[in-house]
């Protein structure tokens, strides 16, 4: 594996790589750009063409090659690997240490798909009736058509299997493609065909959509080899370019839903498909922007939705807001059919989830009952338990007790009460979790900036209990951060510097470990030793906070 890294990294100079994605100018040995996460007001993006690396000071993220693409395109190190080794013009499966018939089978995959796609494609050129629907009845422009790569699989039951047998391929291969169904005969047959496209733009597989009626409405590819579905994003391949420029995604509830806002000019728009979002999709899209808009129904399913969304972007550090003017209609797609300019002015007319889902417990609810007042502040302490930012979560807690009528105190009690008993700790006060999660992207940064010290600072008085990494691309990275930080400070004093850092360092990491340690106290026996052991361990390291 690390021989076949070094071919590639011999081919592609780093700067080629990010400049792809960024502009990057020259300062003075290095390359300066601005973060292709949209985070830095100024530059804060380095590129050391010397050594091989990147830094991305306002996101706290670097590496070589391989961990920009991955980070850029919220990719696996595996994807990254294939995509650079492609653009290299590098044969992976020349090298020793992977899984070549995989990666045999993968290809032929892709392969298989991507025959599938241009057949489907013409075949729908050739349906007047086909182009009837597409073209007029959705509404779908021939560069929209093109851009998705949308076509028609035939009535035929094995019109598919015959071309792909005769291009060479086995029944196993299209089997393994998503391509067949259990009788062995095409799995798609008279439906309108949209392709999965990764983000490096492979045909990994369909969602399939019927034309005169008929059930399930949609059909899509199951799971294969090259198709997961927590992990697959629709529309991203075709978005990600606009939500660099933008800085924000939106994410709707259909595919169809993700190709007319795309036709209709708003282009951040995405869509999970066949499957609720995951917290895999919200990393990856986490990764190229923090502002992820929701365009959900308003119905208990949307509610829901939303709600999941909310406690698993907590530890993101995402933004999360909901669309929800839709003039009327029922979803994006119809608001577009009625008028594009209105989505797009809903796209931009969004509120915080928070506050959105709060006024959605409220309906409904006569707020002057007091059976009805305890059950919206159920609903809303509930929601509240995952805001992880104390100024955000005092806000709305002052907002929630003035609309029941009641003083912060006593909602704040309650919330308490509610938060023990979630906790199954109801005796013990002093475990309540903290709100604010210390995110370990600062812990990260701190470990980065100590190392870079005691590497190239020459501390000495100040112990720094972090082992020095023996990776090369680190060990550059660290420099390049050591370089950027102190290379025009006169008389730096690292010392002290370092040992302000390891106070912050050690203060941080002592409370993430309560809060780790809480979390086990949750799974634990009141009246085991192993319960009293991680209790006394909580408090001793609460003693050291204070």
């Amino acid at each position: 594996m690390n021989d076949l890294k070094e071919e590639i990294k011999s081919r592609l100079q780093v700067e080629d790589v990010v400049g792809q994605y960024i502009e990057l100018k020259r300062a003075g040995r290095n390359l300066k750009g601005r973060s292709p996460w949209g985070v830095d007001k100024t530059p804060s993006f380095m590129v050391s063409p010397e050594k091989g690396i990147w830094h991305d000071f306002s996101a706290n993220k670097g590496g070589d090659i391989f961990t920009f693409v991955m980070e850029v395109e919220g990719i696996s190190f595996k994807e990254a690997l294939e995509k650079l080794a492609a653009q290299a013009g590098v044969d992976i499966t020349k090298y020793k240490g992977g899984d070549a018939e995989v990666t045999k089978q993968k290809n032929r995959a892709k392969e298989a798909l991507a025959l599938a796609t241009k057949y489907y494609q013409a075949c729908l050129v050739r349906s007047r009736e086909v182009c009837e629907y597409v073209f007029y009845k959705r509404n779908l422009n021939r560069q929209t058509v093109a851009e998705f790569k949308i076509g028609y699989s035939p009535k035929s039951g094995r019109a598919l299997l015959e071309v792909l047998k005769k291009r060479g391929f086995k029944e196993s291969e299209l089997d393994a493609a998503g391509l067949l169904n259990r009788f062995h005969t095409d799995l798609f047959k008279d439906r309108m065909m949209v392709p999965f496209i990764d983000t490096s733009g492979n045909i990994i597989g369909f969602t399939a959509r019927v034309i005169d009626g008929g059930e399930p409405k949609y059909l899509n590819t199951p799971e294969t080899l090259l198709f997961k579905k927590s992990r697959f994003i629709f529309g991203l391949f075709n978005a990600k370019e606009a939500i660099r420029r933008s800085g924000f995604v939106v994410i709707v509830e259909g595919n169809m839903d993700v190709i007319s806002s795309h036709q209709a000019g708003v282009k951040e728009a995405v869509a999970t498909s066949g499957t609720a979002m995951t917290d895999q999709h919200l990393k990856i899209l986490s990764k190229l922007t923090s502002d992820i808009r929701l365009a959900y129904d308003g119905d208990e399913a949307g509610v829901k939705a939303t709600e999941r969304a909310i406690m698993m972007a907590g530890d993101l550090g995402i933004s999360l807001t909901v669309i929800s003017n839709y003039h009327g209609a029922k979803d994006p797609d119809e608001l577009i059919q009625k008028d594009p300019k209105l989505w797009q002015e809903a796209v931009n007319e969004r509120v915080p989830a928070v506050e959105w889902l709060l006024k959605k417990y409220e309906e409904g609810l006569n707020l002057r009952l007091t059976a009805d007042k305890k059950k919206y502040s159920d609903l809303a302490l509930n929601l509240l338990s995952f805001v992880k930012d104390e100024v955000e979560y005092a806000d709305y807690e002052s907002k929630i007790a003035k609309k029941l009528g009641v003083d912060a105190e006593v909602l704040r009690e309650k919330g308490e009460r509610l938060s023990k008993k979630l906790e199954q700790a109801a005796s013990h006060r002093y475990l309540k979790k903290p709100k604010t999660e210390f995110k370990s992207d600062t812990i990260k940064k701190l470990e980065n900036s100590l190392l870079a010290l005691k590497i190239f600072g020459g501390i000495t008085r100040t112990e720094i209990p972090l082992p020095v990494p023996e990776d090369e691309t680190k060990l550059s990275e660290l420099e390049l951060v050591f370089n950027t930080d102190h290379e025009h400070i006169k008389n730096p004093d690292y010392e002290n510097e370092a040992a302000e850092l390891m106070k912050r360092y050690d203060a941080i990491v002592n409370k993430t470990k309560v809060q780790e340690l809480n979390d086990k106290l949750k799974e634990l026996d009141e009246d085991s030793d192993a319960y009293e052991d991680t209790l006394r361990q909580i408090l001793d390291l609460q003693n050291t906070l204070k």
